[in-house]
């Protein structure tokens, strides 16, 4: 009875397991699952919204929902693209796409300097071949001639011809990955190097570079105030084309122009342009984006003693089509007390059958401006930002409108009226609009665009040129051809037939 053995495998042990963790990282389907992974990794960066690109929204989605909020903040969900896991799966791909292409490179360079392979002994296992019968004796030199006229690599023998052609294909294939690597550092580094800005901009107000000039910011990791190209930028007037024309879309706004004056540095020269929507205003190192628009109503608030609380323009939000707006106004220096104002302000005002008034029409040709007004503490006191948008009323009493017991407040243009209980006056001097201006730089721009049309570039070169090689043997009564193709190829039987054809009929030159 024979004995049976056992056979103990060796440990791996570190080096084994290190290198056997490389090979699977630096493999092709992996780069191409961590792609994918990227590219699901992203999805939450379009749904929810980021604190780079809209801080308001993030601020309101935790007015609106806390709790989840609070938990999706510990996940990074409204920091997407500079978050923890999201990094980590950018650095594992950018790893594996240079593990996977530089040793294809080696190869590639290789096979370029190497000559066609030999023709095999069976023609016949070749997926396509033919043979011919011919009496010419010089069959290996017309081969030769013909394959080199049609862009082969060519290796003859005396009674064989060896031909391969196609290796821009593993060339686009390399450029392809190149590319890709290229664009994940020129996103990585242009990233790094960014900013992104909003400010709301009044008519007659300046934009000046510089931390203080911008609403909000959000600048990349390593960005440097000292890169803030020192211009301004000037509201000259605001436009926009309304449809008045088609009965359908009356109302519908057909064009927006910002006319502005920008000038670079302290004493450059003013230049005129205008920012319209999908049209920026290019300056050095900034693209000033057009993205919203509303009216800011021209107020002055005097006390009971006729001295001026308040005094100027205030961007009211659109809450419609019909740029129905809202806007409020917080006066902590008022005497006696301070007090703050709900608005709302219609550019073309109608009643609705429940008597609320509403906007039938974009452009101001009935305006009335309608005030709330509530006194006491405001909350700005304890040092804590509040929204300049809305307005605290936990801590205050209304006096005027709602419940009140005493009607708000109305004004058209060039009115003023009285506030209640002796606390002054409130005119409504005149109309101006504003602009929301994004201010954005990203280094990496001109860079990936490079790369990506590079990618494209490579990824068709991969994809329409074919990788073939041929052969052709002289036999005692004519010539036999063979060709092999990398992948599918359903031109091989065309080819093989071309080129006996042009065989038989071909002199040397």
């Amino acid at each position: 009875m024979a004995s049976s053995q056992q056979f103990e495998s060796p440990e791996i042990g570190l080096k084994g397991w290190a290198r056997w963790f490389w090979r699977q990282l630096t493999s092709m389907r992996t780069a191409l699952l961590l792609l994918l992974l990227l590219a699901a990794a992203a999805i939450p960066g379009s749904v929810y919204p980021q604190r780079s690109a809209d801080p308001n929204g993030v601020t309101a989605f935790f007015d609106a929902e806390p709790q989840l909020a609070a938990v999706l903040d510990k996940f990074q969900i409204f920091d997407v693209y500079t978050s923890n896991w999201f990094s980590a799966i950018y650095i594992l791909l950018f790893i594996s796409l240079i593990g996977c292409v530089v040793p294809r490179t080696r190869v590639h360079f290789d096979n370029l300097r190497a000559a066609p392979p030999s023709a095999p002994r069976n023609f016949a296992r070749m997926p396509s071949n033919k043979t011919v019968k011919s009496k010419k004796a010089n069959v290996v030199a017309l081969a030769e001639q013909i394959l080199r006229k049609q862009g082969y690599r060519v290796v003859a023998t005396k009674t064989t011809v060896a031909a391969e052609r196609g290796y821009l294909r593993e060339t686009g294939n390399l450029i392809f990955h190149f590319s890709l690597i290229g664009v994940l550092i020129a996103v990585g580094i242009g990233g790094g190097l960014s900013y992104s800005g909003q400010r709301v901009l009044i008519e007659g107000e300046t934009f000046v570079n510089n931390l203080a000039g911008y609403d909000s910011l959000s600048p990349g990791t390593f960005f440097n105030e000292n890169r803030l190209t020192p211009f301004s930028v000037k509201l000259d007037k605001f436009n926009v084309i309304f449809d008045i024309k088609n009965q359908t879309n009356i109302g519908t706004p057909l064009d927006f122009k910002a006319q502005v004056t920008s000038k670079i540095g302290a004493n450059g020269k003013a230049t005129s342009g205008v920012i319209r929507v999908n049209e920026p205003l290019e300056l050095p190192n900034a693209n000033l984006y057009l993205t919203g628009n509303g009216y800011a109503p021209v107020v002055t608030v005097r006390d009971a003693n006729g001295n001026i609380s308040f005094s100027g323009p205030t961007a009211f939000l659109p809450q419609d089509k019909n740029y129905t707006s809202l806007g409020v106004y917080k006066l902590p220096d008022a005497k006696p007390q301070q007090f703050g104002m709900i608005s709302f302000f219609y550019p073309t005002v109608d009643k609705l059958t429940t008597g609320a008034k509403t906007s039938i029409f974009p452009d101001p040709i009935n305006p009335l401006l309608t005030m709330n007004v509530y006194v006491g503490d405001l909350g700005l006191d304890g040092g804590v930002p509040k929204n300049v948008y809305s307005l605290d009323i936990a801590k205050m009493k209304q006096v005027a409108g709602g419940k009140s017991g005493v009607k708000g407040l109305e004004l058209t243009k060039g009115q003023t009226v009285a506030l209640p209980n002796g606390m002054g006056t409130v005119t409504f001097d005149s109309l101006k609009r504003f602009i929301s201006l994004d201010i954005s730089y990203n280094p990496g721009e001109g860079w990936i665009l490079l790369f990506a049309l590079l990618a494209l570039g490579g990824l068709i070169l991969s994809l329409l040129v074919p990788r073939r090689r041929v052969w052709v043997r002289k036999t005692t009564d004519g010539f036999e051809l063979a060709a092999l193709a990398r992948g599918d190829d359903p031109t091989l039987e065309k080819i093989i037939a071309e080129l006996a054809d042009e065989i038989k009929k071909a002199k040397l030159d």
